[in-house]
């Protein structure tokens, strides 16, 4: 019996940065439109993850922790479409989800990277790919990605297979 549901993929990450290559390989894989869920306890390597994510997707500046500004908007020179690194951490749940424009972020078909995403579940559109990361121990993060939505299926298969060669 397989420990995995249909259209997961797990992974451990033995260092910050594995965790970085492994988030630059699926940002280099990252459509307009596309919404990636981040969930896991504090030092699990949400931001690390994004910050590699960011290169990989091609923005030039720096994807830093954006706890305090609650969103970071970073652009890409060839092409008008931006990515929304959020982190809900400090938000009350839903009722701050208007306050922060989040329908615009959706909206605007930008590519939306959510940390602490469980705070604003139903928010959340359905079809999105959630990575929940774990600490295993002071080196070790465990990443259970998995699927919501045939893109993110896909958006999976593709990072195996650029990842793994499988």
């Amino acid at each position: 019996m397989p420990i995995l549901r249909e259209g997961e993929l797990d992974i451990i990450s033995y260092n910050a940065e594995q965790t970085t290559r492994l988030g630059y390989r699926l940002g280099t894989l990252l459509q307009a439109g596309d919404v990636i869920c981040l969930s896991g306890d504090m030092g699990a390597g949400k931001t690390v993850f994004s910050s590699g994510l960011g290169k990989g997707w091609g923005t030039l500046d720096p994807v830093t922790s954006p706890t305090f500004g609650l969103v970071h908007q970073h652009h890409r020179e060839q092409d008008k479409i931006l990515l929304y690194h959020m982190d809900c951490y400090r938000l009350q749940g839903m009722v701050d989800v208007d306050s922060i424009g989040f329908d615009d972020m959706v909206e605007t078909k930008g590519v939306l990277v959510v940390e602490w995403a469980e705070i604003i579940l139903e928010a959340l559109p359905a079809e999105r790919l959630w990575i929940h990361l774990r600490v295993m121990d002071n080196n070790r993060r465990n990443f259970i990605l998995e699927a919501f939505g045939t893109r993110y299926q896909t958006l999976i298969d593709e990072f195996r297979t650029l990842t793994f060669g499988v």
